[in-house]
């Protein structure tokens, strides 16, 4: 599913065209996605203003001035076009291509100011919900999640409390939502080659007292925050949807330096291994056994 390079890209292609803007009209063309809608869905947004939209890991938020918030996921294959006058953009082009009219298009949002955004989804595991906005971060969606990790809260000391005593694999304990929120499999992937760590190590091995952990925690603190930052930078990522060797749905980067690149040498200058594909909780991990310890 998109990861959360390609989710925030997207709130970035929708803010100009809805932030500040009332929700003239709301289209909704069938009664559920992955979940049912909220009941009355298209009332509770039509005649509200849209305040500021955010977004929390993977999740798009629109805050609306009723002081309720629209909580949005796009699963594994929702985009959003947004329509102005004659201009059409796909913020975060990464899913399915589709032209025009689409059995697909599941809602479509009105704004006051003329644009026309909808919202496709071919496999309808994405959801759509609304919860109020004074307790959206105790919301079910948000209540058990962890930090961000783009903010400055992450560096070495949290990463080496979070691991603390953690007998999972690294590339679990950081795909696990509870500790660090928004880190996806492609992304943890591009983290630990750039940091040099196995993501068969021991979650709990960075937790030790000595400098050289340390030194590792606050490295791949500061590589994971590096890799997303630059993902945004550019975009988010070129994404197709396919189906990996193992029979698993998902998305991968011509530009990433490991992840799909199975065979390939090692692009660490001075390393003569290969990137070798293993599969952990059934996803697909790239990694270079010779230089990730």
């Amino acid at each position: 599913m998109p990861e959360l390079p390609e989710v925030e890209t997207v709130r970035r292609g929708l803010e100009p065209a809805m932030a500040g803007q009332r929700l003239i009209a709301v289209e909704q063309r069938r009664k559920d996605l992955r979940f049912p809608f909220p009941a009355r869905f298209k009332e509770r947004l039509e005649g509200q203003r849209v305040t500021g939209l955010s977004r929390r890991a993977k999740y798009l938020v629109l805050h609306l001035s009723s002081e309720e918030a629209l909580i949005m996921h796009l699963g594994m294959s929702g985009r959003f076009t947004v329509e102005m006058g004659d201009k059409t953009s796909k913020p975060g082009d990464f899913h399915y291509e589709t032209t025009g009219t689409s059995p697909h298009d599941h809602i479509v949002f009105h704004m006051e100011n003329g644009a026309r955004i909808t919202y496709n989804d071919p496999r309808r595991f994405g959801f759509m919900d609304l919860v109020p906005s004074a307790s959206l971060s105790e919301s079910k969606h948000f209540k058990a999640m962890g930090i961000e990790p783009l903010g400055n809260e992450l560096d070495g000391e949290l990463i080496q409390t979070l691991f603390t005593d953690k007998k999972a694999p690294l590339k679990a304990a950081l795909l696990d939502q509870r500790l660090i929120a928004g880190l996806g499999n492609i992304y943890v992937c591009e983290a630990l080659h750039r940091s040099g760590l196995s993501p068969k190590r021991l979650a709990g091995t960075l937790s030790g007292n000595r400098g050289l952990m340390k030194g590792k925690a606050e490295l791949l603190a500061t590589t994971i925050r590096d890799v997303l930052t630059e993902a945004v930078q550019a975009g988010g990522s070129s994404l197709r949807d396919y189906a990996q060797t193992d029979g698993s749905l998902g998305y991968f980067q011509h530009r990433f330096k490991v992840y799909g690149r199975e065979g390939e040498k090692c692009p660490t200058g001075s390393c003569s291994g290969a990137i070798e594909r293993i599969v952990q909780s059934g996803r697909s991990t790239f990694y270079c056994r010779t230089c990730q310890k």
